[in-house]
């Protein structure tokens, strides 16, 4: 940055105009060089620092992937343990589920055997009413057939001696 018109003309006024040139020039190449040594100073801060921030970064991405490993390996051994752990748990329902059908099978056998005993009392028992029907049934038959016979013969008789009488009227009628 050059030095201001005013410092310029202050120099100019006492030391001459070639010195204070001179002096000027001095102030502007010594400004120069300082602002290279400090922007070289600053690139190659910046350097260090891109070359130690990847440095940082490559042992963050490896330690992350030390730790991703580790992690995996973590679960690999859950997925393991937690596979035998289902596996012990089916087995255990399995059994249970087959205790349970067992048992279930056991008790429908003895509702049906109870059932059968029932149905075969109960059959016996229609049979029975209807052989006792049947016998009721069978002596009012007789007893109706005998009161016909009874009543049959009756009637039969009647007509007989009806007819005798008519025979013998008729008889005494035509001697």
């Amino acid at each position: 940055m050059p030095v201001t018109a005013r410092l310029s003309e202050a120099f100019y006024q006492r030391l001459g105009e070639d010195i204070a040139a001179e002096l000027v020039t001095w102030f502007n190449d010594v400004d120069a060089t300082y602002r290279a040594d400090l922007r070289e100073v600053n690139e190659l801060n910046f350097a260090r620092f891109d070359a130690k921030l990847e440095q940082r970064l490559s042992e963050l991405r490896s330690e992350m992937h030390g730790r991703f490993a580790a992690l995996d390996v973590k679960i690999a051994v859950l997925e393991v343990t937690m596979g035998a752990r289902f596996g012990v748990q089916d087995a255990l329902i399995d059994k249970r589920l087959a205790q349970q059908d067992a048992l279930l099978e056991k008790r429908l056998a003895q509702q049906d055997a109870l059932i059968d005993k029932r149905l075969t009392q109960q059959d016996a028992l229609i049979e029975q009413r209807f052989a006792e029907q049947d016998a009721r049934l069978g002596r009012r038959l007789t007893e109706l057939e005998t009161r016909l016979t009874v009543r049959m013969y009756v009637l039969f008789g009647g007509s007989l001696v009806a007819q005798g009488a008519l025979m013998i009227t008729l008889f005494k009628l035509f001697r």
